[in-house]
């Protein structure tokens, strides 16, 4: 079954607890902390994989997490990370951020277009740190640690759109399978009537020089398709990858006895409707079924009118270059006559797109990490509330982590928490938003009175935090 769209939760592993311990040993009676660090939680990575063809497996299962660091032990004996979460994904597949209830897709997360790429679209939570990390000069002993972070969860959505060098594309019937039958190994279903192909298929052709590309056949496309009519958008954007569009033009107008001029405009309205860079994108137009009589007339008249485009998109300019061949490829293929001219045709263009596109990417400037950057910004952010009067609520992502990690029933570590809260500014934006001491903080589930910097000492001051 071919599966291009899912979406799925992923929960990155929980981090381990620090643990709280002292040396104890014979001859030893004041040893000094030595509690050992949790171990952080697993990542969940998305990884593009030559050998898998579909998101099928994601089709049943919708949830995912990577497994959660252990808690440290005594005498500094640090937990185990947890493992990482490897979700496997055809080659060129969409990674992007999921709203589960708008049902809208946000940020572009990752865009996986060789064998082997990744990206880690959730972190697991760091592990807590042990009482040895909170040592001062006048806090010799510690007696608290870290729990581990909470990983971060959410819904991610995938989408595999087919990496070919080629795309055949035009109405329903117009031989785009029998086609790609007669240059590759694919073996397409093919029938006599409309919509036989129901999701693309890919092939691989061999020039008569032996340069292999990469085609794919897309189901037809009818009017309106980039409104989504006849599954327009499900269909138009495995296009959009594509190097080189090969239209492909039934003359015989099919059994409805279409106009096969008018077909041949519908396709190329559609494309620049749906994207405006599809109607520039390098095209080669094939008159396809010369093997029926009385064909000669129309493909004359495709001919010209491929022609004229051509020049047009060349800016009227007859001897320039152009994104349209000027040619028109005229092939059956049912007895294949033309298809060999066709097929070397189209690998010399592929061939040349393939080099452009190769020193343009030496010329480009890669940004790497570009969603992780912006990940981390959202998640340092805050937000204080006013509720009432006295009552205010901070909310964010770190802060309430922070929060989480906090053993409530251990002082110092409640301590440490408001060294932590002054060191990110928040004592000083509550200041400004009105809070005074005595007024009741919420966070999360916990609630709290506030004391501004001046109000208590910071026994953790000297701490890098």
């Amino acid at each position: 079954m071919f599966i291009d769209k899912v979406n799925i939760h992923v929960k990155g592993g929980d981090g381990g607890a620090g643990c709280m311990s002292f040396r104890r040993e014979a001859h030893v009676p004041k040893g000094g902390p030595d509690g050992g660090d949790g171990g952080h939680g697993g990542d969940v990575i998305v990884r593009a994989d030559a050998s898998v063809s579909s998101l099928i497996d994601y089709r049943f299962k919708h949830h995912f997490k990577a497994q959660r660091g252990t808690h440290g032990k005594g005498s500094r004996m640090h937990g185990a990370r947890g493992e990482d979460l490897i979700l496997k994904v055809p080659v060129g597949t969409v990674v992007r951020e999921y709203d589960e209830e708008t049902k809208e897709t946000g940020e572009l997360i990752a865009d996986l277009t060789h064998d082997g790429e990744q990206v880690i679209v959730m972190s697991g939570g760091v592990g807590g740190r042990g009482n040895i990390h909170f040592v001062t000069s006048t806090r010799r002993a510690p007696a608290f640690a870290e729990l581990g972070e909470p990983a971060g969860e959410g819904w991610i959505q995938l989408e595999m759109k087919l990496m070919a060098d080629a795309a055949l594309v035009g109405m329903p019937s117009a031989g785009k399978s029998s086609l790609i039958a007669k240059i590759s190994a694919a073996r397409p279903k093919i029938a006599d009537y409309p919509f036989t192909t129901l999701v693309p298929n890919l092939g691989v052709a061999l020039t008569s020089d032996d340069y292999s590309f990469v085609v794919a056949d897309v189901p037809g496309l009818i009017e309106g398709a980039h409104e989504g009519r006849g599954l327009g958008h499900e269909f138009l954007r495995h296009i959009e990858r594509t190097a080189l569009i090969v239209h492909v033009v039934d003359l015989t107008g099919d059994w409805e006895g279409r106009d096969p001029l008018n077909d041949y405009e519908i396709i190329n309205r559609e494309l620049e409707l749906y994207a405006d860079e599809l109607g520039r994108r390098p095209r080669i137009v094939v008159a396809n079924k010369i093997d029926v009589p009385s064909t000669e007339e129309v493909c004359e008249k495709l001919a010209e009118r491929v022609k004229a485009d051509s020049i047009a998109a060349a800016g009227g300019d007859e001897f320039a270059e152009s994104p349209i061949d000027p040619k028109l490829y005229r092939i059956s293929a049912l007895t294949g006559e033309g298809v060999d001219s066709l097929k070397n045709a189209i690998g010399s263009k592929v061939r040349e797109l393939r080099e452009a596109a190769r020193e343009q990417a030496e010329r480009d400037t890669q940004y790497d990490m570009v969603w992780e950057h912006k990940r981390e910004a959202r998640d340092a952010a805050y937000q204080v509330v006013q509720l009432a009067e006295h009552v205010f609520r901070v909310s964010g992502p770190r802060v309430e982590r922070m929060v989480v990690q906090t053993d409530w029933e251990n002082e110092e570590a409640i301590a440490f928490l408001q060294h932590r809260m002054k060191r990110m500014g928040v004592d000083k934006t509550l200041e400004d938003a009105g809070a005074r001491d005595g007024d009741e903080v919420r966070i999360v589930g916990y609630s709290f009175d506030f004391e501004s910097a001046l109000a208590h000492e910071d026994m953790f001051a000297e701490l890098e935090d």
